[in-house]
């Protein structure tokens, strides 16, 4: 058994150290066994499918005004974005508004950036607030995020396979446990962002936010109005974050450090 695992251990290891990469932004290592090109291609197929969907559906861009108010927020974030991400300004950036009473929105890998009505209606963010909730989004896709996911989820399928593979090199058969290989990945699919990732989109996004001309602290009092929307943990959409009380005093310390770099960049009303 001591033999099954130190093989299983030594190819995990050599898959481990081949697939990771330093974040240019953040600086942390991340594994990334898939492209940030690759999940980019397969965010766009899901997003044409989704907004055909949503199209056939009648939920896609119903209201011109509440369309144009997200865009024009969103653009001078997607600059910055650019500014902090070179490559980001060759991604094919789209921004459209779903008809769900979800308290939700999210930014896909490459630029494809949705916000449901719910969020809007149930928040009623200023230009202030909606702007950190799509600098928080944006962030997910500057930091590989969601190709950092899609990588992990290449692991658990691949440490199943290799499991497989060790335990025949050792003399062991393992070979029904690849059948679990499927079900983890249907998880996995589904799970969230890391605490860890998503402590590095607030960050990001609310200077993102501060360098396009819009107020950090809005970021506390937007966290302020989803509690009150979502009770102590907030909606689904914000689960997986730090506690409140921690988050807040975070923001607090960011917002202070980048009010200076609001003031220099601050929108006209």
């Amino acid at each position: 058994m001591n033999r099954f695992l130190a093989t299983l251990l030594a190819i995990q290891l050599s898959v481990g150290i081949a697939g990771c990469a330093t974040n240019p932004i953040t600086g942390r290592s991340q594994i990334m066994l898939v492209s940030d090109n690759k999940a980019a291609r397969y965010s766009a197929q899901a997003y044409d499918q989704l907004l055909l969907n949503a199209e056939k559906q009648q939920v896609l861009d119903e209201d011109p005004a509440t369309v144009n108010r997200v865009r024009s927020i969103a653009q001078p974030l997607i600059a910055q974005a650019a500014a902090l991400r070179p490559e980001a300004r060759h991604w094919q950036w789209e921004v459209h508004v779903l008809k769900s009473d979800q308290v939700n929105a999210w930014c896909m890998a490459g630029g494809k950036i949705a916000v449901y009505t719910g969020l809007l209606q149930k928040i009623r963010p200023t230009d202030d607030e909606l702007a950190q909730v799509l600098g928080h989004e944006i962030a997910h896709a500057l930091l590989s995020h969601q190709a950092e996911k899609m990588s992990r989820l290449q692991v658990q399928k691949l440490g199943l396979g290799l499991g497989v593979l060790a335990g025949a090199i050792a003399g062991y058969n393992l070979g029904g446990v690849a059948g679990l290989a499927d079900t983890v990945a249907t998880v996995s699919l589904q799970l969230p962002n890391s605490r860890k990732a998503e402590s590095e989109a607030d960050a990001v996004g609310i200077e993102l936010a501060a360098k396009a001309g819009y107020d950090p602290f809005a970021a506390i009092s937007l966290w302020e109005k989803m509690i009150k929307v979502g009770g102590s943990g907030g909606p689904d959409w914000l689960s997986t974050h730090p506690n409140p009380e921690q988050r807040l005093q975070s923001m607090r310390v960011k917002a202070q450090q980048l009010m200076p770099v609001y003031e220099a960049n601050r929108r006209a009303p």
